[in-house]
C-alpha cells in the first residue's frame, strides 16, 4: 500500500525521498524491520492471549526427557508468523505482482488448514487433529492453484538470452539511446527449471512429452502441475515433521528462506542474472520483499520459541512455512535444489518413511516390527540417544547453514 502512496506522491508532487520506494532493496529492508518488530513486540501479547484462552499443547508421552514440562505451553503460535509476514507485505510489496498474490494466497490457505488442525487438537481434544485425507486435499488444492497460475498466467514469463548472432544484428540496428540489456532477451512462457551442478543447467518439463511429438508441448501442464503439487505437499509435510523440538523448524526455515531470497534477488535482476548466466524471471525480484518479511517473522518468533519455548507454532505455522518455501522455490525455478537446501526437512521426511517401511517389512517377514532409528522423526532419535534438544537444534542449524552455502555455490559451480 505504501508503495502506491509514495509512487503517487513522487509522480504528482515530486516529493523528495518518495522515489526510494521504487527500490526493492529499500522495501525489503523496511519489511524485515517491521516484521521483526511485530513478531517480537506484539508476539508477547499474542502468547498471553493464547494462554488466557488456555490454548495449550497436549503432549503425548513418548518417553522423551523434558517432555512433560512442555504440556500446557501455548500453541497456534504460527499466527504470529503469519501476521508478522502479511502486514509488512501489504505495506511494502507491489500487490499487483502475480508472485506476491500467489504467496499471500499460499500463506492464508496453508494457515487456515493448520489452524483447523490445531483447533481440533486443542478444543475438540482430538490428538490426531484434522484427518490426513483432508489435510492432503488442502495441500493438493493450493498445489493446483500454484501450478495453474504459474503455467497459464500471462504475467509469469522467462526471458531467454538471444543467440550471439542475433545480438550482433540487434546491436547494429540499435541506437545508443536504446542501450538496455533487456533488448538481448526474448520473453516466453516456459516450463524450464534449473538443474544444479550441470553446465547447461536447464531442464524443460515439457521435454517429458515432446520427445514423442512436438505437438504435445501444449499439454506440458499435465506434467508441471502434478510436480508442483508433489513439491508443495512434500515440503509442507517436511516442515510439519521438523517442528518437534524448540526452535528447530523456525530456525532451519529462516536459513532456507534467506537463501531463497538471494536466488529471488538475482533471478529477478537482469544484470545479475546475465552475469551469473542464470534464468532471468521478470517481476520475480518482488518476491524478495515477501521473503524479507517472512524471514523477519521467523527470527522474531524464535525470540519466544527457542529453548525453553514460551510458545509453539503448531500446524498453523509449520504447514504454512513449508508451503511458502515450496512455492518460492518453484516460482524462481529452483525446486530441484530443495533436497539440498531443505536437507533438514528432507532428512526428517526420509527418516519417517524409512522407519515405517522397515517396520512393516520386518513385521511381515519376522512376525515383529523392527526399527532402524530409536524414534522417528530424526530429531527424536538423537533425543533418545541422550542429546539435549538445544544441542540437537544448534547442530541441525549448522548443517542447514552448510547446505545453504552449498546451494548458493551452485550459482557458479557447474
Amino acid at each position: 500500500m505504501l508503495y502506491y502512496l509514495f509512487d503517487y506522491l513522487d509522480k504528482q508532487y515530486n516529493l523528495s525521498g518518495a522515489g526510494v520506494f521504487q527500490y526493492i532493496s529499500f522495501r525489503a529492508a523496511m519489511a524485515i524491520i517491521f516484521s521483526l518488530l511485530l513478531s517480537t513486540i506484539y508476539g508477547k501479547r499474542v502468547i498471553d492471549y493464547l494462554r488466557k484462552l488456555q490454548i495449550g499443547e497436549t503432549v503425548r508421552d513418548l518417553g522423551l526427557k523434558g517432555q512433560s514440562e512442555k504440556a500446557g505451553t501455548p500453541t497456534m503460535g504460527g499466527l504470529i508468523i503469519i501476521g508478522a509476514t502479511l502486514i509488512p507485505v501489504l505495506l511494502f510489496a507491489k500487490l499487483d505482482n502475480v508472485y506476491t498474490i500467489l504467496l499471500i494466497a499460499t500463506t492464508v490457505w496453508m494457515g487456515v488448514i493448520g489452524f483447523v488442525d490445531d483447533y481440533i487438537k486443542v478444543f475438540k481434544k482430538d490428538k490426531e487433529g484434522l484427518q490426513g485425507k483432508f489435510k492432503i486435499a488442502g495441500q493438493i488444492g493450493i498445489g493446483v492453484i500454484v501450478g495453474v497460475t504459474l503455467y497459464f498466467h500471462p504475467g509469469v514469463l522467462m526471458r531467454q538470452k538471444l543467440p550471439a548472432d542475433e545480438i550482433v544484428q540487434i546491436e547494429e540496428n540499435t541506437t545508443t539511446s536504446d542501450d538496455n540489456a533487456a533488448r538481448f532477451y526474448q520473453a516466453e512462457k516456459s516450463t524450464k527449471t534449473t538443474v544444479p551442478f550441470l553446465k547447461n543447467n536447464e531442464f524443460d518439463y515439457a521435454s517429458i512429452l515432446t520427445w514423442m511429438s512436438d505437438d504435445l508441448a501444449d499439454y506440458a501442464w499435465l506434467i508441471f502441475i502434478p510436480i508442483v503439487i508433489f513439491i508443495v505437499t512434500a515440503v509442507s509435510n517436511g516442515a510439519n515433521l521438523t517442528d518437534g523440538i524448540d526452535g528447530l523448524a523456525a530456525g532451519s526455515s529462516a536459513i532456507m528462506v534467506v537463501t531463497l531470497g538471494v536466488f529471488a534477488w538475482v533471478s529477478g535482476n537482469i544484470i545479475f542474472s546475465d552475469y551469473l548466466n542464470i534464468m532471468y524471471i521478470p517481476r520475480a525480484g518482488e518476491i524478495t520483499v515477501f521473503i524479507a518479511a517472512f524471514a523477519g517473522a521467523l527470527v522474531g518468533f524464535l525470540w519466544y520459541n527457542t529453548f525453553p519455548a514460551q510458545v509453539f507454532m503448531g500446524d498453523t505455522g509449520s504447514l504454512t512455512i513449508g508451503g511458502i518455501i515450496a512455492v518460492i522455490a518453484i516460482a524462481i525455478r529452483k525446486e530441484l535444489l530443495i533436497p539440498l537446501l531443505c536437507a533438514i526437512f528432507f532428512a526428517e521426511n526420509l527418516s519417517v518413511m524409512i522407519q515405517v517401511s522397515y517396520f512393516k517389512y520386518t513385521k511381515k517377514k519376522y512376525g515383529e516390527g523392527r526399527r532402524i532409528f530409536l524414534m522417528a522423526p530424526l530429531h527424536h532419535h538423537y533425543q533418545k540417544k541422550g542429546y539435549h534438544e538445544s544441542k540437537i537444534v544448534t547442530r541441525f542449524w549448522i548443517i542447514g547453514i552448510l547446505m545453504a552455502v552449498l546451494t548458493i555455490v551452485t550459482l557458479k559451480l557447474r
